[in-house]
């Protein structure tokens, strides 16, 4: 019998033909004719000839150039039955010759072929059984492996939430899978600290979660022993890089909170940036990082902010803006600071947050991605160890871009808007903030953030027209230093920027440059984008301190 794709083979032997139709006989082979089993790829031009032939095949009538019937040749066999059924060739029965010597009559191929009819669909049936119970037995080791791997992941969620007083604390966590790769926690440093976590791993299912449990340990074991969120994040990385799978890697933000003040340091690793709800409205904490595990040797630099009295703080994975509606519109940020402008107690908030988000998404729309959400609200009354009236704000606001017109820049040209006079621009932008004395890797990143934000501006506001000018103006006081470039707009607004994914870029799921928004975003401490009377103005903040 030879096998095709399938499993199902026979041993070659020397035999006279079957005399009944219900149970097949295979003489054993004499002991110098080993037995064989010869399989038939479906390329081999035999394997279409069996499948269209009405009946037994006597070999020495063949004449193809085919390997598998040179080897049927040479195992000694002289008859080939087709087993057949719909249509589909699923294994053959081969006879060797004779024992009488004498060749196969019509009456044997007859016999042969009414055999080969009725035993084809039994033989089916039992392939399609065998196949089944394997795919079974692979389907019961997957869902207890994902029941294994959902187990373990749940045990490395905090169990429960910290009841610091005066605080209002509420955490949620929603996979796209049964295991995912969000990941959130809290951490007890001792003197009335707490190290708040939220991360996200770059795939999901099983592979994520392992990731998502041994950054889950680093960060336990390391963050009580290091304490500075930048060290933490930096350890972090160096024990992850060694050991992460191909392309991936984990976005990390962590904090520590000082519940009796407010005071809430932090260092991010390519994670999406807390908002804040404060009393004159929501604003985003700025730190910025490469995620973890992509290379050795990264610094993490660290930023200080306050949650004050009556104000709250969400923390947040990309799952929660990257959710699109039924018409492909993506959730995105503004939608997410909007819903942030309301004050609710800390379940409450979280809650609405969910609510509003399915409300966008509709009904059995399929969640996209895992959903980490973290909020923590300081209740009224307390006292503020932070902000209030001196806070600096690294966004600004629309009005405070009109009011800064008026104060004498350090610089302000307009280019041509063709390609490659983004050098030009990111030359005198350095220029005009050499007297400032920026540290040589800050001033690094500056110069890279303007290149990047004019090339923008000039293929996407300008088209590459020379004729269509970009605008660049640069401030600074005692704080920051701000890089202004304005574009024509031409081909519409900024879009939110997208957490590369080399995959989706080498499928064309992500657009040809992507990443530069995300780049930019990285280097600077602050990016908005404004829009005016026809004019789009992207905004970077670099503050002065290094922070």
């Amino acid at each position: 019998m030879t096998a095709m794709p399938r499993p199902f083979r026979r041993i070659l032997g020397r035999s006279e033909p079957v005399a009944s139709p219900v149970s097949l006989t295979v003489t054993a082979a004499p002991a110098e004719l080993p037995g064989v089993a010869v399989d038939i790829p479906e390329t081999d031009p035999l394997f279409a000839y069996l499948q269209a032939a009405p009946g037994p095949v006597v070999l020495s009538r063949l004449e193809l150039a085919s390997p598998a019937l040179d080897e049927l040749r040479e195992a000694g066999v002289a008859l080939v039955v087709p087993l057949v059924t719909q249509g589909e060739l699923i294994g053959t029965l081969n006879l060797g010759p004779r024992l009488s010597e004498q060749d196969y009559s019509s009456d044997d191929r007859r016999l042969l072929g009414t055999l080969a009819a009725q035993a084809a669909p039994a033989i089916r049936v039992a392939q399609l059984v065998k196949e089944q119970a394997a795919e079974a037995a692979e389907r019961e080791r997957y869902e207890q492996e994902l029941k294994v791997a959902q187990l373990i992941q749940q045990q490395f969620l905090p169990h429960e939430l910290p009841n610091l007083p005066e605080w209002q604390i509420a955490a949620y966590y929603g996979p796209a899978r049964v295991v995912g790769g969000d990941f959130y926690d809290f951490i007890d440093l001792g003197e009335g600290r707490i190290g708040v976590v939220v991360g996200d791993v770059t795939d999901k299912g099983v592979p994520a979660a392992l990731v998502m449990a041994r950054t889950h340990s680093i960060m336990r074991a390391e963050a009580p022993r290091l304490i500075e969120p930048g060290l933490v994040l930096a350890r972090a990385n160096e024990l992850l890089a060694p050991e992460m799978p191909p392309r991936m890697f984990v976005t990390c933000l962590y904090g520590v909170l000082e519940p009796a003040t407010g005071r809430f340091v932090f260092a991010n690793a390519g994670h999406n940036l807390p908002y804040v709800r404060t009393t004159g409205g929501v604003i985003e904490l700025r730190a910025t990082g490469l995620p973890l595990g992509l290379m050795p040797g990264i610094v993490y630099e660290e930023t200080e902010g306050f949650v004050g009295q009556g104000e709250a703080m969400l923390l947040y994975s990309d799952g929660m803006v990257e959710q699109h509606g039924p018409g492909r519109e993506m959730y995105g940020f503004p939608r997410l600071r909007e819903a942030m402008a309301t004050d609710d107690a800390g379940s409450v908030l979280l809650d609405r947050l969910l609510d509003e988000l399915h409300a966008f998404t509709g009904p059995g729309v399929e969640q996209e991605d895992d959903i980490t959400l973290v909020t923590l609200r300081r209740s009224a009354g307390v006292a503020s160890g932070g902000w209030s009236e001196e806070r600096p704000e690294v966004a600004l606001t629309r009005d405070e871009i009109v009011s800064d017109a008026a104060v004498e820049p350090l610089a302000a040209f307009t280019i041509a808007g063709a390609i490659g006079n983004e050098r030009a621009a990111m030359q005198r932008v350095a220029e005009a903030v050499a007297p400032l004395g920026l540290e040589p890797a800050r001033l690094e990143r500056l110069k890279t953030a303007v290149a990047e934000t004019v090339m923008n501006a000039i293929e996407y506001g300008s088209q590459g027209d020379p004729g269509v000018p970009v605008d660049v103006r640069v401030d600074a006081d005692a704080q920051a230093i701000r890089v202004r470039v304005t574009d024509r707009a031409l081909s519409g607004p900024v879009p939110d920027a997208e957490m590369p994914d080399l995959d989706a870029k080498l499928d064309g799921r992500q657009k040809p440059r992507g990443w530069g928004l995300f780049l930019i975003r990285h280097m600077v401490d602050g990016m908005d984008v404004h829009a005016v009377d026809g004019l789009q103005t992207v905004t970077l903040t670099l503050a002065r301190d290094g922070r």
